[in-house]
């Protein structure tokens, strides 16, 4: 399976991280959203992350040039069924996912193999709808994608193994490295990290820590490079939350139940940064805790 052509749709932070290595790694890519403000946005960001990179001399300018000359944008999903490869990035709602897909279908070529780059949702489920389950697999990238070195590969109970060695082909191209996980809730790393996140907000619901004294101490006591309620306003809330809930339901283990703290901060809109608010607040110049 030769892959040379990727569609990605959803231009948000993921999307727009992945629709960045693609191109810098030699692939045509296409990239949707139902929002034109977000395409721009997104192809700014891309642009200016390329250009950090030519800054500390790890990508030439003429590999920039190249970069930015292969990404096309498109408000129609339709366009992305004749490319080789798609790779879902929407907002982590399983509904959403299967109504993307629906509509896609028709368009797509019989070659084409259709990914999700879900943090937790069944992949033999998604993949169940489609006219292609053994073309679908999970293809999570880490948040940010430029940086992140992990791609889990999830296969789903139909995947074929021509597909998942195409897409382990592709992970190698763009200087990554593959983890093969399993299709269970949450795969590995999320299955590991979120409810250690859910645990720190635990731990500042029952005031055991206020949100410094937590961060603080995992940073300097685990060593982590970011503490859990900064990852957590990082990753977003609501993808927290959504994680957790996909975790309880899947498994129905009282552990993964997630924090009512966390819903709470979710259901009035504080997702993190990228509402301004969150664990911390970051409207003015310095986050500051909100707890």
């Amino acid at each position: 399976m030769t892959i040379e052509t990727v569609g990605v749709i959803g231009a948000g932070q993921m999307g727009n991280g992945i629709a960045h290595v693609f191109a810098l790694a030699g692939y045509e890519v296409l990239l949707n959203d139902i929002s034109a403000e977000s395409l721009e946005k997104a192809v700014s960001t891309i642009d200016k992350n390329l250009e950090r990179q030519v800054g500390r001399g790890k990508v030439s300018a003429e590999d920039k040039a190249a970069a930015m000359a292969r990404i096309k944008t498109t408000l129609t999903l339709t366009d992305l069924g004749q490319t080789d490869l798609v790779i879902e990035a929407a907002t982590e709602r399983e509904t959403v996912k299967q109504q993307i897909f629906d509509a896609l279908l028709p368009h797509l070529k019989p070659t084409t193999i259709l990914t999700s780059n879900t943090s937790s949702i069944s992949i033999t489920r998604l993949a169940s709808r489609t006219d292609r389950p053994e073309k679908f697999m999970g293809f999570h990238f880490m948040n940010p994608v430029p940086v992140m070195q992990l791609v889990e590969l999830i296969r789903g109970i139909a995947t074929d193994q021509p597909t998942y060695e195409a897409l382990l082909a592709v992970v190698n191209r763009l200087g990554k490295t593959a983890a093969s996980a399993e299709d269970f809730p949450a795969f590995i790393v999320n299955r590991i990290l979120v409810p250690m996140i859910n645990e720190a907000v635990y731990t500042l619901y029952e005031g055991v820590g206020n949100v410094r004294s937590i961060d603080e101490s995992m940073k300097l006591g685990a060593n982590h490079p970011m503490g859990p309620l900064e990852l957590a306003d990082f990753i977003g809330l609501d993808t927290c939350l959504a994680i957790m809930n996909v975790l309880h339901d899947g498994l129905a283990d009282t552990k993964y139940r997630p924090c009512p703290l966390l819903t709470k901060y979710v259901e009035a809109g504080w997702l993190g940064r990228k509402s301004g608010r969150g664990f911390y607040d970051y409207r003015g110049e310095v986050p500051v805790p909100t707890r």
